[in-house]
C-alpha cells in the first residue's frame, strides 16, 4: 500500500488531496494559496511531514487536443521543484477535465469555490490510479 499526495498547481492556488493505492481512492485535503506568486512551500512541507507520501502526483495540463496549454510549463517547474525540495517521486497525470467536472460536482456555490482546486487534485490522483489498473506494465 503507498499513499499518494497529489496537486491541481495553478498560478495563484495548489489544490492538495491524499489517497492510497490499496483503496484506489482519494481525498479532497485543502487549498492553498500561492505567496507572492510562488507555492507556499512551508505549508506543502506541512502536509507531506504530516501525511508521509510514498509519491506525489501533479496535474499535467493539456488542452483537449493534447497540446501544451500556457499551465504546462509552470507545472512542469512546479513538480521538478517539488522532486528537488522533497525527494519523493513525482508523477504527472493529465488533468484534462479535472477542473470542469470539479465545478460540475460542486455547483457554482460561493462556498465551495476552495473546493475546486482540491477536488480537481483528488481527481488527478484518481485519473492517474486508474491509467495505473489500465496500464499493460502495471
Amino acid at each position: 500500500m503507498a499513499t499518494l499526495m497529489g496537486f491541481d498547481y495553478g498560478t495563484r492556488k495548489i489544490g492538495v488531496a491524499v489517497g492510497q493505492t490499496i483503496t484506489g481512492t482519494a481525498s479532497a485535503l485543502k487549498t492553498l494559496r500561492n505567496i507572492n506568486n510562488k507555492p507556499d512551500w512551508l505549508r506543502i512541507g506541512q502536509l507531506i511531514d504530516e501525511w508521509q507520501p510514498d509519491a506525489l502526483i501533479v496535474g499535467f495540463p493539456l488542452d483537449t487536443d493534447g497540446s501544451q496549454t500556457d499551465a504546462t510549463l509552470p507545472a512542469l517547474r512546479f513538480s521538478r521543484q517539488l522532486e528537488g525540495r522533497y525527494q519523493l517521486k513525482v508523477h504527472l497525470a493529465d488533468e484534462r477535465y479535472t477542473s470542469m467536472e470539479a465545478r460540475n460536482r460542486l455547483g457554482n456555490n460561493a462556498k465551495s469555490i476552495e473546493a475546486y482546486d482540491s477536488l480537481a487534485a483528488k481527481l488527478i490522483i484518481e485519473t492517474w490510479l486508474t491509467e495505473q489498473r489500465e496500464s499493460p506494465s502495471a
